[in-house]
């Protein structure tokens, strides 16, 4: 079985700390890397049959493709600034290279590409910003490439979870094809916690149970969601934040509530009703 816990590593000669591949995740759709780059240091990245979108996490860099350049782009130097980012669409068959003009954290997310989409730059304007939930499951969320966004098979968001809410909840999956209810899609969870020594908790789990893990995650370790439910719970005095990556056949985000835990939702839950 593979593990759906990615610890965070030591960065390579290249500054990568994550490496997630369809490979080595067990599944065909999603790639994630994360790179912590020194100021001055520079990246070079081919897409060959992937679409990537480069979300600067943190930091200011230039970026410039086979027939752009976007020069000095970023603004927050933490995610926790909560301010929307900057990120860098870039079509399959294309190369980039990203030069940190800061020191840099770098997410690189991947999945299949086929169309003819020029590359693009993300501001935080094209960001759209809302909030979800009720009482403590409050978050802010990011929607960095929805799928309202033009896109092959990338969807990229953000989320920020105060210290003792929960969020990716009532327990919510995507993980049946050929659905009119629900649309298969693969999923990865890039975790930061403030302060950065805190952890939270993510449950990965099925109807049968025939998948049921509950995982401790530290600060910029990544969680990978083959399917089923995926509920995230931070502890007290730790604000959560994870960047999710999800592509799969059909590119829309459809997805079916766990029915225990649906009333969650509901006015009763608001109003500080039972769920009976």
């Amino acid at each position: 079985m593979f593990s759906l816990l990615a610890k965070c590593q030591p960065p390579d000669t290249q500054g990568r700390i994550q490496a997630v591949t369809p490979e080595n995740a067990g599944w065909r759709y999603v790639g994630f890397e994360v790179y912590r780059l020194q100021a001055g240091q520079t990246l070079q990245l081919a897409s060959a049959d992937k679409e990537l979108c480069l979300v600067l996490v943190a930091g200011i860099a230039s970026v410039a493709t086979q027939h752009a350049h976007y020069p000095h782009i970023g603004k927050r130097m933490s995610p926790f600034e909560r301010t929307p980012p900057y990120a860098v669409y870039v079509p399959h068959q294309d190369r980039a290279e990203v030069r940190a003009e800061s020191d840099l954290e770098l997410a690189v997310c991947s999945a299949p590409g086929s169309g003819y989409l020029p590359s693009r730059l993300i501001t935080p304007a094209d960001v759209g910003v809302e909030r979800r939930g009720k009482g403590r499951n409050q978050r802010l969320v990011h929607n960095i490439l929805p799928d309202s966004a033009p896109a092959d098979s990338l969807l990229v968001v953000e989320v920020y979870t105060d210290e003792g809410n929960t969020s990716s909840y009532p327990s919510h999956k995507h993980d049946r094809e050929d659905s009119p209810d629900e649309t298969y899609l693969e999923e990865t969870y890039y975790h930061r916690l403030n302060p950065e020594q805190g952890f939270c908790l993510q449950r990965v789990y099925t109807d049968d149970r025939a998948l049921d893990e509950c995982m401790p995650v530290y600060n910029r370790d990544v969680v990978k969601v083959p399917r089923g439910y995926h509920p995230v719970a931070t502890l007290a005095g730790y604000d959560s934040y994870y960047l999710n990556v999800m592509a799969g056949p059909v590119r829309q985000w459809k997805f079916t509530w766990e029915k225990d835990h649906a009333w969650v939702n509901s006015e009763s839950y608001s109003s500080g009703e039972s769920a009976r």
